[in-house]
């Protein structure tokens, strides 16, 4: 008898329904599905149901099922097999960022982030160490989403090892096998002993796995339907429910605790540094001839790079960006302007935006503005609550070392200058004709948050400076210095990385 998982062995108990017992239950299942569905429409939150299981479980025909019985507008199917060439050329979780549902939507992933990392350990491919890791990162992930919300219903589909050589043997018959389906079979143990521990692992109270006995079609179908159906009644019921004032106040102070920030980065800056107009000239022409030639051989090493940018207001991020890309051929780089988000980004999570806009393998992407809009705008303005910025460090940082992890090249740069300093360019943009659509009523109103601002940005680089994604503080009084600095910087990032 082969050992059976103790998180499986409940599947493999018999499991069944008559008919009579499926059709007298299937209609008030439905009725109670679309309901629920309809009311999340409503809500701000999102579902991810995920449905894995044994090659053979009926994987397809559940999800399937679940499709006939929702309302095809608000839910959305995607499966994940193996990733094609532009999904392996940006790190592993970029394929699933893009399927992510909406607030107020329901997406079925058939395959996830689960299926690889199983696989690949499997099979040899990935090593015991590493595993545990990227089960951790999938258990952080899984806590992010649901931190924003998000709503699992995660369903394993599960066959006794008898079982699945009869069905593999029927799907053969019928011409339906997978390419793959009796390569997995022959180590049906290993494959048990994996997905369980990765089960085991991921298990947690805002993400519970539910394993189902896949033997009777119409057991697992009610099952997998229940589950849902309790999820979404679960999740409304708690989205009825106000959150109290003394909660928010617990999650500011919380969020203050986590931080404890060591300040002082922006004093010790020194505002004062200059370049004449030769020397700037000189060392202009040098950084752009060699950031060139690098570009192309990072194009066709297929070495990624990542630009943020951030600073004050009229601190030079645009002139900046523009002597960087002056430098590379338009075919190799994109210039991603981040404004106010809209109506359809708003309905995901913050990061979701900028996931979207990861270069392949060998471009180049700068972010005019980017995701530490998440702890420095809208941590200032109000736009996240405490709870939401403050654990916006983590999340961010666990970002940036995925990127890392791929061999992106991650630089980010704050361009920072003195209140004066900030004065005067707004002074001049007001009398300039072709710079006064560079000044807003908003630029002033930000410009008497200063404290506030400052003491974001003293956070953000606190938190969120990094081995694999450190900060580049720019000095900006002078903007010929300060676009030097940022050249500079780059091209060492990259002969680092290509050397590597």
């Amino acid at each position: 008898m082969p050992h059976v998982p103790p998180i499986f062995r409940a599947a493999e108990n018999g499991h069944s329904l008559t008919p009579e017992k499926y059709d007298a239950e299937l209609p008030r299942l439905r009725a109670r599905l679309l309901e629920a569905h309809h009311a999340l429409r409503e809500q701000k939150f999102p579902v991810i149901v995920i449905v894995s299981g044994a090659d053979g479980a009926g994987k397809g025909e559940l999800v399937h099922r679940l499709n006939e019985w929702l309302d095809p507008r608000g839910v959305a199917t995607h499966a994940f097999w193996r990733p094609s060439d532009e999904e392996r050329e940006r790190p592993a979780f970029w394929r699933f960022w893009r399927a992510m549902p909406g607030r107020g939507r329901i997406g079925i992933f058939f395959g996830s982030w689960y299926t690889e990392p199983v696989i690949e350990r499997v099979y040899g491919r990935m090593k015991k160490k590493a595993f545990e890791a990227e089960l951790d990162r999938i258990a952080a992930f899984e806590k992010m989403l649901a931190d924003d919300r998000t709503v699992f219903v995660k369903l394993r589909l599960h066959l006794s090892k008898r079982e699945q050589k009869r069905r593999l043997k029927k799907l053969e018959r019928d011409g339906r096998i997978g390419p793959e389906d009796w390569q997995h079979f022959q180590l049906y143990d290993k494959f048990n002993k994996v997905s369980a521990r990765s089960l085991v692992r991921t298990d947690l109270p805002h993400a519970r796995w539910h394993v189902i006995e896949a033997t009777d079609r119409r057991y697992r179908e009610i099952a997998a339907g229940q589950v849902l159906l309790e999820a979404l009644e679960q999740a409304l019921a708690a989205a009825a429910k106000p959150v109290s004032a003394a909660r928010r106040v617990a999650a500011a102070r919380r969020a203050a605790d986590r931080l404890a920030p060591k300040r002082g980065h922006l004093s010790r800056l020194d505002l004062a540094q200059r370049l004449d107009d030769d020397a700037y000239g000189d060392e202009l022409a040098k950084y752009q001839s060699r950031l060139s030639q690098l570009a192309w051989e990072a194009q066709d090493r297929g070495v990624s790079t990542v630009l943020a940018f951030e600073g004050w207001d009229a601190a030079g991020k645009g002139s900046a960006i523009k002597r960087v890309t002056e430098a590379i051929d338009p075919r190799l780089y994109r210039v991603v302007g981040v404004p106010a988000p809209t109506d359809e980004e708003r309905a995901q999570h913050y990061l979701w935006r900028f996931w979207r806009q990861l270069p392949r393998a060998g471009y180049l992407t700068i972010f005019d503005r980017s995701w530490y809009g998440r702890v420095l705008v809208e941590r200032v303005e109000g736009f996240a609550t405490p709870a939401e910025w403050g654990r916006a460090y983590t999340e961010i940082n666990a970002f940036e070392e995925q990127l890392a992890d791929r061999g992106i090249v991650l630089g980010k740069f704050w361009i920072h200058i003195s209140p004066e300093e900030q004065l005067q360019r707004f002074k001049e943009r007001e009398t300039v004709a072709y710079k006064r659509y560079k000044i807003t009523e908003e630029d002033w109103r930000n410009r008497k948050k200063w404290p506030d601002y400052q003491h974001a940005v003293e956070d953000m680089v606190t938190c969120c400076d990094t081995p694999c994604a450190p900060w580049t503080i720019v000095p900006g009084n002078d903007k010929k210095f300060a676009r030097v600095q940022i050249l500079k910087t780059i091209v060492q990032r990259l002969e680092s990385a290509l050397e590597e």
